[in-house]
């Protein structure tokens, strides 16, 4: 079970830092991703970690602004957001993904993901 937490009102150019809690003895073994669903769009890829923490992977449009990263002790991953724009308002979801292949790009689609959490709203205004 994936818990997302953190969400708000933020104006541009502000910070939030979202955090995923993950439930499970076997977080470490898992990539780790954020994805963002605006209103009337479909959900888009963030960012993924991987289980050892040790690669990432962003999104072009918050590469340079966000940072993924996960403490497997506590089982959560994190995402901070900087330098944000109203254009990342949406609500942002944490999913898992129990990796079976590997290729960079493969973990940028939903498809590959076999938990997700609930989501939570990301606001920011102009």
């Amino acid at each position: 079970q994936l818990q997302a937490s953190g969400g708000g009102l933020v104006q541009a150019g502000g910070s939030l830092r979202l955090s995923c809690a993950a439930s499970g003895r076997t977080f470490s073994s898992y990539v780790m991703g954020w994805f963002r669903q605006a209103p009337g769009k479909e959900r888009e890829f963030v960012a993924y970690i991987t289980p050892s923490g040790g690669n990432t992977y962003y999104a072009d449009s918050v590469k340079g602004r966000f940072t993924i990263s996960r403490d497997n002790d506590k089982n959560t991953a994190y995402l901070q957001m900087n330098s944000l724009k109203p254009e990342d308002t949406a609500v942002y979801y944490c999913a898992a993904a129990n990796p079976k292949v590997w290729t960079s790009t493969v973990y940028a689609q939903r498809a590959w993901y076999d938990y997700w959490g609930q989501g939570t709203l990301v606001t920011v205004s102009s």
